[in-house]
């Protein structure tokens, strides 16, 4: 197979993979009802003037199922961090022991299971999209290269079932994700 075909099928299927990869980064931030540091993961804290990860400033971990605990590395910080929750709009209330920064992760109601599932439902077919787009990309490339006809339905039969693969694999961790959502 000439070096160029190679590319194409190469990068298709890396465009595909970090399809997956993203969609299980994006299910990292879709809170399944137990808390988790990378809840805050996202949010900054000013840090003398420059906007830092929460993570490079302060220890985040969870001493229980539904509390966050986030140990400043300077008291000073305090204010700043409980500042950046607000500004984040991640729907948690901070409150200070004036050691540390603590939240008390609530329940997930029904309502918001339902809705959180839609959401992830909707990462899923974001990544479908872009998983469809990278085998249109492929084909179209395909196209251009001066191929037999032969060769040139080979190459797209095997895009396909490097598409439906990918397909496939975003419906089983969108699954799974609905699965830990619901799990009361």
């Amino acid at each position: 197979m000439d070096e160029e075909v190679q590319f194409i099928i190469d990068s298709t299927k890396e465009g595909m993979d970090n399809a997956l990869i993203h969609l299980t980064k994006k299910f990292i931030n879709i809170r399944a009802g137990k808390a988790m540091p990378s809840m805050v993961s996202g949010v900054m804290v000013d840090y003398y003037g420059t906007p830092t990860p929460i993570s490079q400033v302060a220890n985040v971990s969870t001493p229980d199922g539904m509390t966050i605990s986030i140990q400043p590395w300077e008291k000073s910080l305090i204010p700043e961090i409980e500042k950046g929750i607000h500004l984040a709009n991640i729907g948690f209330n901070p409150m200070n022991n004036g050691e540390s920064v603590i939240i008390n992760v609530p329940p997930l109601t029904e309502e918001r299971r339902v809705e959180l599932v839609k959401q992830a439902k909707a990462e899923a077919e974001e990544s479908k999209v872009g998983v469809r787009n990278d085998r249109k990309h492929a084909n179209n490339e395909i196209k251009k290269a001066d191929l037999s006809e032969d060769l040139t339905k080979n190459l797209e039969m095997d895009i396909q079932k490097m598409t439906d693969n990918h397909i496939i694999k975003i419906d089983a961790v969108f699954s799974l994700k609905e699965k830990e959502i619901m799990t009361v």
